[in-house]
């Protein structure tokens, strides 16, 4: 039944939209039937995926597939590392909890769905089903038949892997194109990190796996109109698209696996690197402002708190819980999204409803943190050096393009009426 918090999240839409607007590079070439095609494919994807028996069945399958594939990596993690991921215990537990190790725990997953991404993607099954996600998206929204393609392997494999799929056409890509390709790939995540992310949400979120892919699917199209919003393409451009041209192959299936558990270990070790010095840097800061204080010590997370409260009031959040919400929302920017998962998976019950917490499932799912960014400048300068200049000069606004991407689509998602989610 609809209530007062589905018109917040309408709220919320309009917000995310005018922002944009207001950053836009031509704002009379306003994108109409873009914009209001994007909202209606998102909801009609989330009816779609919520609202039949059917596809309960296949959101279940998904959070049982993630369940296998956490028991099958918890096997191959504590082979190598024994007790510390989770084997059998040299002494007594005082605290079950503290057998969560982030690098025993979830980082594993990311190596195995890794591996399994490059071997389905040899076996042209996940390439089959990208390509039918790249019609869908050229059809529907306009795309040129590259860019419809790029971001249809946004939604499983990583901005930069989605990028080597149509190596062949980057340095031909209007700028309105190659903004697109940068704001998706920071809206949307990867296949790995989404059963890591969902592993985090099992005990917290019910159908946390299904939610999380969800998120990433419904995060391309709005990632794509925003994206068209703040850099208007102009009439009749667009790359056709060449089967033939698709760069992402492997020589066998042993090669799939071995090259896609090296790419990845680099995931690993990024985000393990990132993880590290971000945290410092914030526990850097809260040192300096030590002195600070009002109601308590000022510290970059309260900053952030506050900053974000209306933001996760405008998606759908209700006021009481905002604060904490809006935390999470600053952890994600700033600290990653891995940050703001785990720290998700620790609010108590009463603090967050239901709702609330399944809402910032889908307003956290996204690569839009300032680590991203650099990332974002090394490796797209590393497959087109010619554009370097112009992917530097575009990329803070695509951070602010694909963070309001993931808040357009929990507004979306919080507009629908909650007993589509069993609420």
């Amino acid at each position: 039944m609809y209530g007062w918090e589905n018109a917040q999240s309408g709220f919320g839409i309009v917000f995310v939209i005018a922002v944009c607007w207001a950053l836009s590079e031509d704002k009379r070439r306003f994108p109409w039937r873009l914009t209001i095609g994007a909202v209606l494919v998102q909801a009609g994807l989330v009816w779609l995926l919520f609202g039949f028996p059917a596809s309960q069945s296949v959101l279940d399958a998904i959070n049982a597939g993630v369940d296998g594939l956490s028991s099958a990596t918890h096997k191959g993690a504590q082979f190598v590392f024994g007790y510390l991921a989770g084997g059998p215990q040299p002494y007594a537990l005082q605290d079950q909890g503290a057998l969560f190790v982030f690098a025993f725990e979830v980082l594993p997953l990311i190596l195995v769905i890794s591996a399994l991404s490059a071997l389905l993607w040899h076996w042209k099954i996940l390439k089959w089903i990208t390509q039918a996600f790249g019609f869908v998206f050229e059809k529907t929204m306009g795309l040129g038949g590259a860019s419809a393609l790029s971001v249809a392997a946004n939604i499983f494999l990583g901005m930069i892997e989605s990028q080597i799929v149509i190596r062949a056409y980057l340095d031909r890509l209007t700028r309105s194109e190659l903004f697109l390709q940068m704001v998706v790939g920071l809206a949307t995540v990867a296949g790995s990190t989404m059963v890591a992310y969902a592993a985090i949400l099992k005990d917290t979120l019910t159908n946390a796996a299904g939610h999380v892919l969800v998120a990433s699917i419904i995060s391309a199209p709005a990632g794509v109109m925003l994206a068209r919003i703040m850099v208007p393409e102009r009439a009749g451009a667009g790359k056709a698209f060449d089967e033939g041209e698709v760069d992402l192959r492997y020589d066998s299936s042993i090669d799939a696996i071995v090259k896609g558990t090296a790419d990845g270990l680099s995931v690993v070790l990024n985000i393990s690197a990132v993880l590290i010095v971000f945290v410092a840097l914030v526990a850097l800061a809260n040192v300096m402002m030590g002195g600070l204080w009002w109601e308590g010590p000022i510290t970059v997370e309260r900053i952030l708190g506050y900053v974000f409260t209306p933001v996760a009031w405008l998606i759908g959040v209700p006021w009481s819980e905002a604060q904490t919400a809006g935390h999470l929302l600053g952890v994600k920017l700033v600290l990653t999204e891995f940050v703001a998962f785990i720290e998700l998976g620790k609010v108590p019950a009463a603090e967050l409803s239901e709702r609330s917490r399944m809402l910032l499932t889908y307003a956290l799912c996204g690569f839009a943190n300032i680590a991203s960014v650099g990332i974002t400048v090394t490796g797209f300068s590393v497959l087109m050096p010619s554009r370097r200049a112009e992917v530097i000069g575009m990329v803070w606004k695509s951070l602010v393009a694909g963070f309001l991407a993931t808040c357009l689509t929990a507004s979306i998602v919080g507009l629908m009426p909650p007993a589509l989610f069993g609420q």
